[in-house]
């Protein structure tokens, strides 16, 4: 009875225990299943060849092709100015009289004149002003008023030693400031520095913008783009599709509903896309939303674009 007893006792436990590991290799195959049956949504592009010019870009401030501080022919005192700030002067108009301190004689008229045409800047002082003719020097003297040719502006950018070679005189340039963001000037080269300065190693480079509206005005903070070499065709992606692995980039394709790695050589990047030397094909279903998740091989569902 006794053995009767420890025979079934031991049947039970291989039972059991056969149980455990049929539903255990059931799980295992289920979930075998399941990873097989892995679909990753994802969103492609596909791949075009982008228009791509080299271009360099800087910043400046906007100044009056010419800006003239007015001086008194004499020392004196300021009797009267003649001109008000953002008023226009022809070149040889009196913009302001001095009573000359001469002594012995009760009044001396001088007229201080315009060396320009243009329109008045700024106004630096009052009448009753005691005046003094740039003598000898301009640091010596007491300007009157600035004078401003607005009809044209310029911007003098800093360029670096390592641009310079790309940058020619009559080189065009576009300009954009705060002011207008939805407009671009155009402008040119019109002066190169033949040296650099020893501590920055940059060189001063001048641009000149026609101005005959005078939207532009001293002071302006402005951007440049120069263009410095031929439009080329180039595959320009978004950056954040190029993922790096072991020091290597790589990208996602979809192929016959499956992500395909591909690994890719890359150039500069640039207003957040980056050029692809190598690696892609024009017409390549390029995996741009949900390439973090993928593994080579995986099934893919396109949510939005179209695959190939």
């Amino acid at each position: 009875m006794k053995k009767l007893i420890g025979v079934l006792i031991i049947l039970l436990i291989l039972f059991f225990v056969f149980y455990k590991i049929m539903v255990f290799l059931k799980e295992k195959k289920a979930q075998t299943a399941e990873v097989k049956e892995r679909i990753i949504p994802v969103e492609v592009e596909i791949v075009k060849a982008s228009p791509y010019t080299p271009i360099l870009n800087y910043t400046g401030e906007v100044k009056g092709i010419e800006e003239v501080l007015i001086y008194p022919k004499a020392s004196g005192k300021l009797m009267e100015m003649k001109v008000k700030e953002g008023d226009r002067v022809k070149k040889d108009q009196v913009v302001a009289l001095v009573d000359r301190d001469i002594p012995g004689l009760e009044f001396e008229r001088s007229e201080t004149v315009s060396p320009v045409e243009g329109i008045v800047g700024k106004v630096y002082l009052d009448k009753g002003a005691e005046v003094n003719p740039p003598s000898p020097g301009p640091g010596m003297g007491t300007a009157l008023a600035q004078i401003l040719n607005l009809d044209s502006v310029k911007i003098i950018i800093q360029v670096t030693e390592e641009d310079l070679p790309k940058v020619k005189l009559n080189q065009r340039a576009k300009i954009r400031v705060d002011s207008y963001p939805d407009k671009e000037f155009n402008g040119v080269i019109t002066l190169i520095s033949p040296t650099l300065n020893s501590l920055a190693r940059t060189a001063s480079v001048e641009i000149t913008i026609p101005n005959s509206n005078h939207l532009l005005k001293p002071g302006m903070f402005a951007e440049v783009d120069l263009a410095t070499g031929k439009t080329e065709n180039l595959i320009l992606v978004p950056r954040y599709t190029v993922l790096t692995e072991a020091g290597k980039k790589k990208v996602y394709v979809v192929k016959n509903g499956k992500a395909e790695e591909r690994m890719v050589e890359t150039g500069f990047s640039e207003g957040g896309l980056t050029y692809v030397k190598s690696g892609l094909a024009l017409e390549d279903s390029l995996v741009i939303l949900g390439q973090s998740q993928l593994q080579p091989g995986d099934k893919v569902r396109i949510v939005k674009g179209e695959g190939r």
